[in-house]
């Protein structure tokens, strides 16, 4: 009975365990699968042995990522990752990438997504070091970076030629004093404003440069395949920059402008060539008339128009987009005092098969 019982094991360890996992491993998160490799020795084995469950590095919101990042590197089983994610991830700076281009440069050759949103830690010389291990990179994210500036760009155009994707969302910040002094317990506590001179003492400035129009030319220049460019809140760039990228990068099909109320009519008149554009974010485009809209509605491929607090906006520009962009889905409004029932009315002649939402929110004129 007892040699049966250990041939029964046996078979469900070689057999029946190996049948589980490919079904269920493919629909767990990374984590899950990490946590399944420390169940046994059998299972350890056969989740190893599905490369495609290996391609992607899950880090997001972890702490110590910097050195879980190293170590993952160095596990045969990530030999050919193609996809990481250390959004908000603690603990990951230049130096831990640094240490990746010098020990795990091989394990990146297949690398295609790099997320690094919100890793303030890490500068152009970070960028630098991570960018030159993955010549095969097509999405790039540095959402909410304060370090990057003109030069990082400078070093992703020079090491990765095939980018399609690129997030540089929030990349920007000021002169910055920090105050230093000391809690009543001791501890050194930190101020950006209210120090007292007999109480605290400057401990240092900080400069981060905006991205700026340097960077625009030199994603024009290098990725005319360019197909989703998000450049929220990069509010040191022009019309002149802005320019470059619709001559230039003709297949875009996403392109968020969220926050930049900085651009003019003038930007827009070359729009048109962006034939493949499906989505435009232009919220708070307060410079933004009905004739740089008349513009914008040249891309008839539109299925997403962001227009929130598009305040120079009238019916006269959301007649014209009803009118040209037949398939749009998503329109908002919200807060344009100018527009009427008469934008609606063209709107549901045009666009009734399509529109899922129109946001009118604010807009007083409309009844």
């Amino acid at each position: 009975m007892e040699g049966e019982g250990e041939e029964q094991t046996s078979i469900w360890n070689k057999e029946t365990v190996p049948k589980v996992m490919k079904i269920v491993s493919t629909r767990l998160a990374q984590r899950d699968l990490i946590s399944l490799l420390l169940l046994s020795p059998w299972i350890h084995r056969t989740l190893i042995s599905y490369p495609s469950l290996w391609l992607s590095i899950d880090l997001r919101e972890m702490n110590n990522a910097g050195d879980r990042l190293i170590a993952a590197l160095s596990l045969p089983r990530y030999q050919h990752v193609k996809q990481i994610s250390l959004e908000f991830a603690q603990d990951i700076d230049d130096d831990h990438l640094e240490v990746i281009k010098s020990k795990c440069l091989g394990s990146l050759q297949d690398l295609e997504s790099l997320n690094l949103n919100g890793c303030q830690k890490i500068s152009d010389k970070g960028i630098e070091a991570i960018t030159s291990c993955c010549l095969k990179l097509k999405v790039f994210s540095i959402y909410w970076n304060v370090r990057a500036t003109d030069e990082g760009v400078k070093h992703l155009v020079k090491n990765c030629k095939y980018i399609v994707d690129l997030n540089f969302s929030g990349c920007k910040s000021d002169w910055r004093f920090r105050c230093s002094g000391y809690q009543e317990n001791g501890e050194k506590a930190y101020s950006t404003g209210g120090c007292s001179k007999d109480t605290m003492a400057y401990d240092f400035m900080d400069h981060i440069r905006h991205l700026s129009d340097k960077s625009l030319q030199l994603v024009s220049d290098n990725y005319p395949e360019l197909e989703s460019l998000n450049l929220t809140r990069c509010v040191k760039m022009t019309d002149s920059g802005l320019q470059q990228v619709f001559v230039k990068c003709s297949f875009l099909q996403s392109l968020n402008l969220y926050a930049l109320s900085s651009f003019t009519d003038e930007a827009y008149k070359k729009i048109s060539v962006l034939s493949h554009l499906k989505f435009l974010d232009l919220c708070g485009a307060q410079n933004l008339s009905d004739d740089g809209l008349s513009c914008i509605a040249k891309c008839k491929k539109l299925v997403s128009l962001n227009l929130t607090w598009c305040v120079r906006v009238t019916d006269v520009g959301v007649i014209a987009i009803a009118e040209s962009c037949t398939s749009l889905e998503f329109l908002s409004l919200f807060g344009i005092v100018g527009v009427t029932d008469k934008c609606l009315e063209a709107l549901c002649m045009s666009c009734a098969n399509t529109m899922t939402t129109l946001d009118v929110n604010g807009c007083i004129g409309i009844k």
